[in-house]
């Protein structure tokens, strides 16, 4: 209850006694939960996240483990995997084409637009085209490499 004092003043009771340090409101539940969660299992979770770093490394496993990642609906997840993919890898197409359409899922056409343009001069397969046009409309096509010179 809220005393009228304190109204008149614009503060609130603090359920928390002198002393004591309340985390409550400072952080979004999920990640209390997940701190939780690696608290009661800090072998499990560390094993995991071991595994996830191992498998960013590599474009092929890295874009697997996104593709997981979006068909569980963990956008998120699978973003800062592609990051991890792009990082070890950063010429790598495929996985860029993916983080843009990824970018686009989550409303950011802006950020993808800035990795389309770093795919300029780069070959892009129709199918990965078509994956990014599906997420991000019509935007236009990083322009292919000059005829006789192609990069990986």
């Amino acid at each position: 209850m809220i005393a009228p004092s304190q109204m008149a003043e614009g503060r609130r009771r603090s359920p928390v006694r002198d002393g004591e340090v309340s985390m409550a409101g400072q952080f979004p539940p999920f990640l209390l939960g997940l701190a939780a969660l690696v608290s009661a299992s800090p072998a499990l979770a560390q094993n995991d996240l071991d595994a996830l770093a191992a498998a960013s490394q590599q474009v092929d496993s890295g874009m697997a483990l996104a593709r997981r990642q979006m068909a569980g609906r963990d956008l998120l997840g699978a973003l800062g995997t592609l990051e991890r993919v792009l990082i070890a890898n950063p010429e790598a197409v495929q996985p860029r084409l993916l983080y843009a359409s990824l970018l686009c899922r989550l409303d950011d056409s802006e950020g993808a637009g800035v990795e389309l343009s770093l795919l300029a001069g780069q070959p892009i397969a129709d199918a990965d085209w078509t994956e990014v046009t599906a997420a991000c409309g019509a935007v236009p096509r990083p322009a292919p490499p000059p005829e006789g010179r192609r990069r990986r």
